[in-house]
């Protein structure tokens, strides 16, 4: 790069209500799978960093935890990742589903904009589910709602309309240092990102009985050049919800289990041992110790 070209670099805060396509905004934007996406809401719990490198920028997407109003210790913490990804931006992102209809916690999250007052690019997302002509309504609703510097529909499953929302962020982002490494796509330690992994399988196998209730706790993780072995807990919160995990004879606890060492074996070629464990922690989601270890920052010490 010469010296005459200008390095532009900065913070990108992607909020919205829960299952709004942040996470698929943020993978697809960086190119490679930072979040993990289930159809159940609320199932980002950190605020997650996805690091786009190009030779004249670095966006740094912050993906959030949905908008919502908290009734737990756990849904307090995800809450406070959103404000502060609000509160580091340089610039933000609200990401609507479009084919849903307008309510009362669309005005919730606009309050929390203004709240911030940050510099904000509206996507209006999903848009392969709606009828064209009922996105000028929904256009001229939030205009008249907030300032938002530009407006874009999207597909974010599809690709459509990513490269233009890109564009303007990267065209308002200040001039700025290399943050990351140009090689690095995250900041999560792999042992999260293998938790996360994990917890996706459940997630997907129990969508329907357990949508919330379920985290995974990495009890051992020992990489090494033939084999990475994982031990894993994955938390329920009463004695009702284990069989539900675990399933006739084992079967499902055994498909979570399969499912998860092939994606994990692509983080971790060439072999992954992984033995999976359920346990009850009755309101694990108000247990302070529990959620400090969801938290891969505090882990960290970041």
């Amino acid at each position: 790069m010469s010296e005459e070209t200008s390095f532009k670099s900065g913070f990108v805060a992607v909020v919205g209500r829960p299952n709004a396509g942040k996470s698929t905004l943020v993978n697809a934007l960086v190119g490679s799978k930072v979040s993990i996406v289930t159809p159940v809401p609320q199932t980002t719990r950190n605020r997650i960093l996805g690091i786009l490198n190009r030779p004249e920028t670095q966006v740094i997407l912050m993906d959030t935890p949905g908008v919502h109003k908290p009734f737990s210790r756990l849904n307090q913490q995800m809450m406070n990742f959103v404000r502060q990804a609000l509160a580091d931006r340089d610039l933000a992102v609200l990401i609507v589903d479009a084919s849903e209809k307008f309510g009362k916690g669309d005005e919730f999250v606009i309050e929390l904009l203004k709240e911030y007052t940050p510099r904000t690019i509206l996507a209006l997302n999903k848009i392969d589910r709606v009828n064209k002509p009922d996105l000028l309504p929904l256009i001229d609703r939030y205009s008249n709602l907030h300032s938002f510097e530009e407006i874009f529909p999207i597909s974010a499953l599809h690709g459509e309309g990513l490269e233009e929302l890109l564009a303007a962020l990267i065209q308002r982002l200040p001039e700025g240092p290399q943050y990351f490494p140009p090689d690095e796509y995250t900041d999560q330690p792999e042992r999260f990102l293998a938790g996360e992994i994990i917890r996706e399988k459940v997630i997907r196998h129990t969508k329907h009985e357990l949508p919330y209730v379920t985290a995974v706790l990495l009890d051992q993780f020992e990489e090494g050049e033939a084999i990475t072995r994982l031990h894993a807990t994955i938390v329920v919160e009463k004695e009702s919800q284990k069989p539900i995990v675990i399933g006739a004879r084992g079967a499902r606890l055994k498909e979570i289990g399969s499912e998860a060492r092939l994606e994990l074996e692509k983080l971790f070629p060439p072999k992954v041992f992984l033995e999976l464990y359920v346990k009850v922690e009755p309101h694990w989601r108000d247990n302070r110790a529990v959620i400090a270890e969801l938290d891969y920052r505090s882990e960290s010490g970041a």
